[in-house]
């Protein structure tokens, strides 16, 4: 829990220094998230990868590897189907579609925004801000009361990287390679559910 609070304190520092102008202009050059990321995986991989019997894992669980994603598309979707309920201004569709981000807020909020509209486009980006919030925040918790899978069904699709470094802390490496293999399938069918559940549904 020490970990994640630490996570928290920085982005909340981050947060503070953004809005307050806090710090010099060359940190909110965009590209530096994205060579921070580069970092964080190639030392996750490093990691995972110098652990011979991780890859042994996938053997070991075979079609319940298959079925991690598949639950977290299922869950994901009724999750917010039900949600919908709750909520006079988002329709089933339009709060399946922001579920079908699966975490992934770039890329959903992009295709929500171009295909229905700059609002919904927002609430996919702020709710799947927060899914990542929530699950670098959550993962000890999840693992300890609901299992190791858990943490990798919450992370979703950035299972496969920001959420990543926390989930093999706290599920080990092997799982890592779950997580892994998890976030590239929901990445991929993020583009792929969103189209289908704002123009076929």
């Amino acid at each position: 829990m020490k970990g994640s609070l630490i996570i928290l304190a920085f982005f909340i520092i981050g947060l503070a220094g953004g809005i307050y102008h806090f710090f010099p202009e060359w940190l909110l050059n965009e590209n530096l998230t994205t060579y921070a990321l580069f970092i964080l995986m190639f030392l996750v991989g490093v990691s995972i990868g110098s652990d011979k019997s991780a890859f042994y894992v996938l053997r070991k669980l075979n079609i319940k590897v298959v079925l991690v994603p598949l639950v977290v598309v299922i869950g994901s979707l009724v999750g917010t189907s039900v949600a919908s309920i709750l909520l006079s201004d988002i329709n089933v569709k339009e709060a399946m579609a922001v579920g079908a981000g699966f975490g992934y807020y770039s890329l959903s909020s992009i295709f929500i925004g171009q295909m229905h509209s700059q609002e919904l486009g927002v609430i996919a980006l702020l709710s799947n801000i927060f899914r990542e919030i929530i699950t670098l925040l959550a993962v000890p918790l999840l693992v300890k009361y609901f299992g190791k899978l858990a943490g990798i069904a919450s992370g979703g699709a950035t299972a496969m990287d920001t959420t990543l470094p926390v989930i093999v802390k706290f599920t080990g490496k092997d799982y890592g390679i779950i997580a892994i293999f998890s976030g590239i399938i929901l990445t991929i069918l993020v583009p792929i559910l969103v189209t289908i559940i704002l123009e076929f549904l």
